[in-house]
Order: C-alpha cells, then structure tokens, then sequence
C-alpha cells in the first residue's frame, strides 16, 4: 500500500517533474509471414501489423488520460526482417522497409523497430543483404529503426560485422546529408542487445519471445533530479548513501506507476505483458535532463572528474529500484546519455567538459553506449569501425549492453552544430582523434575471440 505522502510525490511528478511513461511498444512475431514470393511477403506483413497494432494508438492514449500519466510514444518491435526476409537480396530489403514504414504511418505510431541482424559470430545471407540495405532503407523511410548486433561476450566481436557497419554508416549520412545524416540516428550498432528492449532504435523481438507482447519504456530523470534537490534543501550535510536510497525509492516509484499502464494496456489489447524497462531517458526539454542530475549531485557539468563514479551510483540505483519494484524489469534499464536528446549532456561538449574519450569512460557504468554522438562527417568509415569495435569491447568484456549510434554529419567539422529534431534533438559535432587517418588494425577483420569469462557452463 501507498502512504499519502507517496500519492502526493507521485502526483507532484506528474505534475512538475516530467513523469511520463516514455514508450508502450508492442512486439510483433513476424517470422510465419515468411514467403520467397516478395509481393506476398510485403502483404503478410503489412496486415500482420496493421490488424494487431490497429487499436494500440488509441488504447495508450485511453489509459494514459484515465490516470493521467502520458504515453508518449507508441511503438512496434518485430522479429529480425534479416531472419523474416532470409530469402530477398539488398534492393527487396529496401522495399520490405518501405512497407514497414507504410504499415507504421497506417496504424499512427511514432517509429517501427526491428530492421535488424544478429551477426556477432558470423553474416548469413539475410544479414547481409539487409546490411547491404540499410543506407537506403533508413534514408527512404522515416519510421522505421535498425539494430545490428555486432558481438556478445559468448561470441566475441565479429569484426567483419564491424567494419562493415562502419562503411554502411558513412554511406547513410551521405544520403541524408540535407537533414544532417538523420537516416544515421536510426541505427544502432550493438554488444549484448536484449531481446526486449522497448526504445529505440534498438527494439526488436527477440526470437524466444511470444508472438505478441506489450513491453513498458519509462523515464524521469527530471523526478529523479527534484527529489534531490528536494533532500539536499532539507539535508544539506546528506551523504552519498542517503542520496543513493533516495533514487533507489524514486525508481520503485516511477517502475511502479508505469506497470500499472504497460499492464492495463496489455489487458486491453487481450496481449500477454512483458518487461518494463526503467531507464533515465531524457529528452531536449529544459528539466527533464540527465545531465542535470550530475549538477544536483554536486559536480559542475557532466564530464567532469566524478562523473563516471556518480553514474555508476545512479545506474546502479535505478535498477535496484526498477527489480525491486518489479519482477518484470527488463530491456536496459538505467540511465541513458545520449547527446543530443540531452539539452544538458549537449551544452556540456559545448563546453568542453565532455570529450568522446569520457563518453565512452562513461558507458562502462551505464545501459546503453555512445547515443546520438554528433562527429565530423569526414570521419572515415574505418575510424567509425575502430569506434564501435571499442564500444563493443566494453560490452563484451563487462558481460553488458552497450551500442554506438554514431552520426558523422555532412560538411561539418568538429564545433558545427547539427539539428535532428523532435525527441531527437541537436548538439554540437564532437572532436574525433585520428579522424581521417586509415587504420590497419581494423582492415585485418576476422572475430575477436570471446573472454574466458564467457566459459561459464
């Protein structure tokens, strides 16, 4: 039971504190659809869709109004289109996407995950045909999201994958170009990916998932930073434990409240529930921003000395808050830093208290990796490479998630600024060592092997 004073913080956060339930996403198996006919496929699919997901917009918006908690993305994951569509080759792979992208706009919600391919021990024909679309897929559709999984700490790091992906990021910014490499912020590159994860770009439906289920996506980083501010006005000599308490109480609280509306919309639908997934996502709003919690902590921006320790008490803090909360948490669950989404993590590389060098210090400690990076659109495809090989080894060796969604922007050079809009934000171009040079290392391809780590049977 809630105690009156937990009933008014809740309403307090909806009212001033950004609460919100940040994604309902409903994964959709698509794999029966399959057909080597690309006419019959695209058909399957697109009523697959369109007929399970046709009341999901409205349901969401019902449910959010009835406890007045807003649902503000509604969202679909499907099965890995490279495992789906194995049979078609790169041009019916753009197609297939397009009609991903018309089946999303039919039944109105925001953005469709699931363009993916699991390679991290190896590139079936599926997989590479859809790798080999991804430039023109992304920059032809505007809903719909890509995944790769390039490495797992089981597997190693497939690093042809990896080279790979870093030529298809280049070649995606070149064709969006007028829009700043926009089609490159709908494409992440991954170690470790869940099977659940509801946001995006990463969502997907893993293939030990049912045939539908309502995955929850909520945030608050803006409730997480009041309550704070909140026990550093009435405590000021508070230590870092109390401190640690505190969000680990303002996670149950928020994991809690966006149960309850993951689950009713599930009922609804007549869909199984799934996972939620707390995480800290913020937006390009002024108070609902990740990277002022660091400041209420203490610390003078993000970037500076202190901050990968105060994110690895953060993270670390929200997931036990979600666990206990729940006996459903899943996807990343922990604090998000993606730059642009972030109107405080992107003035900070403004200033120059954040580097790529501490951003990527930084995802060792929390959920996700190198979000929404900003560089220099002359940064060659094998610098991308070497990049998200290093991402990827945090991953693996730390037996986490962590992925790169890199944005070299056309034409623009390090201090520029590039504007994506909406959730997505804008931020300066970040400086990137070594940027135009070649690298040997990363040509040479073949698979890091896994950690001894990984021999745990």
């Amino acid at each position: 039971m809630f105690t009156h004073g937990e009933i008014l913080s809740v309403l307090e956060m909806l009212r001033s504190e950004h609460l919100d339930l940040r994604t309902v996403t409903l994964g959709l198996n698509l794999l029966d659809c399959a057909s080597d006919d690309l006419k019959r496929f695209q058909a399957r699919i697109y009523d697959r869709i369109t007929k399970t997901a046709e009341n999901l917009v409205s349901v969401c918006d019902l449910v959010g109004e009835k406890y007045g908690i807003p649902v503000v993305n509604k969202r679909i994951s499907v099965s890995p289109i490279a495992v789906a569509a194995a049979p078609f080759g790169p041009q019916e792979m753009v197609a297939i996407a397009q009609t991903l992208d018309e089946a999303a706009r039919a039944i109105g919600v925001d953005f469709l995950g699931g363009f993916s391919a699991l390679v991290e021990k190896g590139i079936a024909r599926g997989d590479r045909a859809l790798i080999e679309a991804l430039p023109q897929a992304l920059a032809s559709t505007s809903r719909v999201c890509a995944s790769v999984n390039v490495a797992t700490t089981r597997a190693g790091i497939n690093m042809d994958a990896v080279l790979l992906m870093g030529r298809q990021i280049k070649a995606a910014a070149e064709l969006t170009a007028d829009r700043d490499g926009i089609g490159c912020a709908k494409l992440c590159v991954f170690a470790n990916i869940p099977q659940d994860v509801p946001f995006m770009a990463g969502a997907y439906l893993g293939i030990g998932e049912a045939d539908t289920v309502i995955n929850v996506g909520v945030s608050g980083p803006g409730v997480v930073k009041k309550a704070i501010d909140r026990l550093l006005a009435d405590h000021p000599d508070a230590d870092l434990g109390q401190i640690t308490e505190l969000i680990k109480r303002t996670a149950y609280k928020v994991t809690r409240a966006g149960e309850l509306i993951g689950r009713e919309v599930a009922e609804i639908l007549g869909i199984p529930f799934g996972v939620v997934d707390l995480s800290l996502a913020p937006t390009p709003n002024v108070g609902d921003s990740v990277g002022e919690i660091f400041q209420s902590l203490g610390l003078r921006s993000i970037g500076v000395p202190g901050t990968t320790v105060a994110l690895a008490m953060l993270n670390d803090a929200v997931k036990k808050g979600g666990a206990f909360a729940s006996s459903h948490v899943g996807g990343l669950s922990g604090a998000f830093i993606p730059v642009s989404e972030d109107l405080n993590i992107s003035q900070s590389a403004q200033d120059g208290f954040l580097s790529l060098e501490k951003l990527e210090a930084m995802t060792s400690v929390c959920s996700v990796g190198l979000d929404m990076v900003a560089i220099p659109g002359d940064t060659t495809a094998e610098t991308l490479s070497a990049i998200i090989a290093d991402e990827m080894a945090i991953g693996v060796i730390n037996k986490k998630t962590t992925a790169a969604r890199l944005i070299p922007v056309p034409g623009k050079q390090a201090g520029d600024r590039a504007s994506f809009g909406g959730l997505l934000g804008e931020s300066v171009i970040m400086q990137v060592n070594n940027a135009g040079c070649d690298n040997p290392f990363i040509r040479r391809g073949g698979r890091i092997p896994a950690p001894i780590h990984s021999l745990t049977n």
